[in-house]
């Protein structure tokens, strides 16, 4: 234990043992060497309300969540293998609306099928509840007591009365060791127009999530730059330093 606090820290020694432990035991995936596996549960929280099932600027090409999907079914599962799982959606469900935030499951191994098969499965509809996404995912994680990490992946702002970054306080204030980072997939300003097109990619709202808890906003335009961003945020320091980093905002 002495070694484990002094190289990983109190707050990741015990996670990092359940993970060898595993391996040994066999109720894990083989990865390799134990090295090769993440020491803490992610959850990934994603995005399915309405806006998702936008087109690009002209009205052609494929909706946002055909190429999110596309970026899914590409990177999960290389990361599935090597670290454990989970997966909030918010958008279809409830009233339509804004009562639609669902825990589908908590971290496992090997969650590449099943996260690819419930996104698959979305019908984009509803409102953005980014907020209640990101602490239903928190709260699933344990945060208070144990490491984690929190990726959101989202193409608009809070619509429905949460406030994001009170949340951010929150989570770094009370949290043990959780990081949150945020991907804006095709960010838009709801004032856009043909005119300042090349303006229209905007912040959003809930960068100061990953702002306060350490983690990294990356944006997102394409198939391939979602893949990339992903793999920085869930691949721990294996799949991370392979890809070339996404676009991040300063």
């Amino acid at each position: 234990m002495a070694i484990c606090d002094t190289v990983l820290g109190k707050g990741k020694s015990m996670r990092a043992l359940t993970v060898i432990a595993a391996v040994v035991l066999g109720i894990m995936p083989p990865v390799g060497q134990a090295g090769e596996s993440c020491t803490e549960d992610a959850m990934i929280v994603f995005d399915g309300s309405g806006s998702m099932a936008e087109m690009g600027f002209n009205k052609i090409g494929v909706p946002r969540i055909s190429e999110a999907r596309q970026a899914l079914h590409d990177v999960l599962p290389r990361i599935a293998s090597i670290r454990r799982l989970g997966l909030v959606i918010y958008g279809p469900g409830g009233d339509r609306t804004c009562r639609n935030t669902e825990l589908r499951f908590g971290p496992q191994w090997d969650a590449a099928p099943r996260i690819t098969a419930e996104v698959d499965a979305l019908l984009p509809v509803g409102g953005t509840p980014l907020t209640e996404g990101v602490r239903l995912a928190a709260e699933t994680l344990e945060y208070r007591s144990e490491p984690g990490a929190i990726v959101l992946i989202t193409d608009g702002d809070e619509t429905c009365g949460g406030e994001p970054c009170q949340l951010a306080a929150e989570l770094a204030a009370d949290g043990a060791d959780l990081t949150v980072h945020v991907i804006g997939f095709k960010v838009r300003s709801s004032h856009f127009s043909w005119e300042d097109k090349a303006e229209s990619t905007v912040v959003s709202v809930a960068r100061c999530l990953a702002d306060r808890t350490g983690g990294q906003y990356l944006s997102a335009e394409t198939v391939e730059d979602l893949v990339d961003a992903l793999q920085v945020t869930l691949g721990c320091q294996i799949y991370g330093q392979m890809s070339v980093r996404p676009r991040k905002l300063q």
